[in-house]
């Protein structure tokens, strides 16, 4: 996930900014939105968090690894604009429930 956060970033820098945050350095965030996975991304707009509907039934984040550069574009990049119409909750641009890999 390091690898695609880290390539993408050029591309999406006029609408997105990448922190890489240490959870053992901020305990208050991690009991806030039960962060305990290794890798977990999230979206703010405005110091509010916005919600992504993946299909998954946590809304909260993405807490699996993307190997698609393209894909998390779609998804930050849909992120953004429901944010700047001021919704909290987007939905996104693939489904990602399990119900389609079988």
């Amino acid at each position: 996930m390091d690898e695609v956060l880290a390539s993408v970033a050029e591309k999406i820098k006029n609408f997105a900014v990448i922190y890489v945050v240490d959870i053992t350095e901020v305990p208050d965030f991690n009991t806030m939105y039960e962060l305990y996975d290794p890798s977990t991304v999230m979206f703010f707009f405005r110091n509010k968090h916005i919600m992504i509907d993946l299909g998954t039934g946590n809304n909260n984040k993405i807490n699996w690894a993307l190997k698609d550069k393209q894909e998390f574009i779609d998804i930050v990049e849909t992120v953004y604009r429901g944010a700047r119409k001021g919704r909290g909750l987007v939905t996104a641009p693939k489904d990602y429930s399990t119900k389609y890999r079988y």
